[in-house]
């Protein structure tokens, strides 16, 4: 099942997509992804999905990203298969929707797309067992791990370089029941394909991440983990629209704008 985030007016909703018709229900997005019988919901109208404004599916309090997560960007690359996940945090207020601007900084001259699968963390998952993980996993999404590549050769660390407000695309939507393990996720920029790969190219799946990173860290209901990127990761310019498609999600769309402040 799909939900999605969406405005008219003023007003914030939530709803299921089918097709290019959204039916809102009368619930929180946690509530949807925790819910077993969400068919069952109480349906406040329809909408098409072409009249409404499609915002942030849900609310994070951090997104944790994993870097080189794909043998073939290994490979391209030429560098070891780590032997545990490589993590770091997006803040959440990096964070816009489908449809939005992402907003090249003054300070860069290099911002780079990453197209990635994203897990939406249902309920509070500390010390979290490979076995138990999809117990903890409300949906999936698309993420855009969009990086000033210039500023983080410069800092050496990453946080400056992935942190920039726009700087995280998420949705459309959350699909409830994905199988993440082989899902084909590919990435446009103005309809020319950058990136064509399979989930099931990860070194660490799904679950791995989830009991890797619950380990660390507590992971709150609505926190996001973007799980790394395939091959082909390169530069976008002001102009430009870039997609970031998954096989059983949807297009994520955004567009390119400068830094007009």
């Amino acid at each position: 099942m799909k939900l999605i985030g969406f405005k008219t007016g003023h007003m914030d909703k939530i709803g299921v997509l089918k097709g290019k018709q959204i039916t809102e229900i009368n619930c929180s997005m946690i509530e949807a992804i925790r819910s077993p019988n969400i068919n069952k919901l109480e349906s406040l109208g329809t909408f098409n999905v072409e009249d409404v404004n499609v915002g942030v599916p849900i609310s994070p309090s951090k997104i944790v990203c994993v870097g080189l997560n794909y043998i073939n960007h290994a490979k391209e690359l030429d560098m070891d298969i780590p032997e545990e996940p490589i993590i770091f945090i997006k803040p959440s207020t990096a964070t816009i929707g489908h449809g939005d601007n992402i907003i090249y900084p003054n300070s860069s001259s290099q911002v780079d797309y990453e197209a990635e699968l994203g897990i939406v963390i249902s309920k509070e998952a500390y010390h979290v067992s490979n076995n138990d993980a999809s117990d903890y996993i409300g949906g999936y999404t698309v993420i855009n791990d969009v990086t000033a590549r210039d500023l983080q050769r410069k800092d050496v660390q990453w946080t400056r370089a992935k942190s920039f407000d726009t700087f995280a695309p998420v949705g459309p939507c959350i699909e409830t029941e994905l199988d993440p393990m082989d899902q084909d996720i590919s990435l446009r920029i103005n309809s020319n394909l950058k990136q064509n790969s399979s989930t099931k190219n990860m070194i660490f799946d799904v679950y791995e991440l989830v009991e890797f990173i619950s380990d660390i860290m507590t992971l709150k209901a609505g926190d996001m983990i973007s799980t790394g990127t395939p091959p082909g990761v390169g530069p976008m310019n002001v102009g430009d629209t870039v997609e970031v498609e998954v096989e059983g999600i949807g297009v994520l769309k955004n567009f390119l704008k400068c830094d007009n402040k």
